[in-house]
């Protein structure tokens, strides 16, 4: 994937351009980070079990050419699920998806097929119809629903609500993707790249090294350590063998959870470190050298300095 988007960034000039951004909005756990990651072809945002995992707006640059010799480049977001906050940090949430959203060019409700409708896409209905930007409708994990159920099932949500295009997808077997990302790459606006040639994603590498610890907390704990666990960078530190010693700091909100983490003997933070280190090399094409500590902060998620940090939104 990763090869024909630079194969057709060399070609840039032969081509008419368009540029846009594309949203992903939706509830928790409705698939849109492993669409993201789909539609980008890398791994750029974490997927986990747990519900609210994606914090940060992230941006993911896709290049399409389309049947009409236009060559597109569509900047993905992925964006927080749309939930009822109740939390400082649930509301900076929120308020940055719905940011995300009121910023691009086309705006993509992602829902779980299996799941349906719920009181919370109907609250997406209702603020969308707030600003006018095209609203397209993406069932997705259609691969766990009977295929029978699937047109009544859309019939239904574009009853609803004035979807311009619907689709029906798996993000997680890809089955309709490639529809989906031709169909944003004709609908993007002409006008210059908004990225440099090779630049996949405004994710930094610090950035990157921290959510990808997280992730790991989040699978390595299970239901143990709940949502308001996060994860800084502290230390980036380059070496002269082309390695990189990385030091990162896991805040959880009490000491029961630090225990947790770190696990009889220290075996599960190690296996923390371990899994995240693999992880890490992948994506950065190098050995890492990751060290870890666990810290309490009681009440972080209520922090303004501290959500700011985070790169999310005030949420006013």
């Amino acid at each position: 994937m990763l090869g024909r988007q630079r194969a057709l960034l060399r070609d840039r000039t032969l081509m008419p351009v368009r540029s846009g951004l594309a949203a992903l909005v939706g509830a928790p756990n409705a698939g849109k980070s492993t669409l993201f990651n789909r539609l980008t072809g890398a791994r750029l945002s974490i997927v986990t079990p747990k519900a609210q995992t994606t914090r940060l707006r992230i941006r993911g640059v896709v290049v399409e050419s389309t049947a009409e010799g236009d060559e597109t480049e569509i900047v993905v977001m992925d964006l927080p699920g749309i939930f009822v906050p109740r939390r400082m940090l649930d509301r900076a949430m929120v308020a940055t998806a719905w940011r995300g959203a009121a910023e691009a060019d086309v705006v993509l409700l992602i829902v779980d097929a299996k799941a349906g409708t719920g009181a919370v896409i109907h609250s997406i209905f209702e603020r969308h119809a707030t600003f006018d930007k095209p609203l397209w409708l993406v069932l997705n994990k259609i691969d766990l629903l009977p295929r029978p159920l699937l047109l009544p099932l859309a019939a239904s949500f574009n009853a609803a609500a004035p979807f311009v295009k619907t689709f029906m997808l798996s993000a997680k077997t890809g089955d309709g993707v490639a529809d989906l990302r031709v169909s944003l790459a004709r609908a993007m606006p002409e006008g210059p790249h908004l990225y440099p040639p090779d630049q996949i994603s405004d994710l930094s590498e610090r950035w990157l090294a921290a959510e990808i610890v997280r992730e790991q907390v989040f699978l390595q704990s299970g239901d143990e350590v709940p949502y308001d666990a996060t994860v800084e960078t502290d230390q980036w530190e380059e070496r002269k063998d082309g390695s990189v010693r990385i030091g990162a700091s896991i805040t959880v909100a009490r000491p029961s959870q630090k225990a947790i983490l770190i696990g009889a003997a220290g075996r599960r933070i190690r296996t923390i470190g371990t899994r995240a280190r693999g992880v890490l090399a992948e994506a950065l094409g190098r050995t890492v050298h990751l060290v870890l500590r666990v810290e309490v902060g009681a009440g972080w998620d209520e922090d303004p300095r501290r959500i700011a940090t985070l790169g999310l939104e005030d949420p006013g």
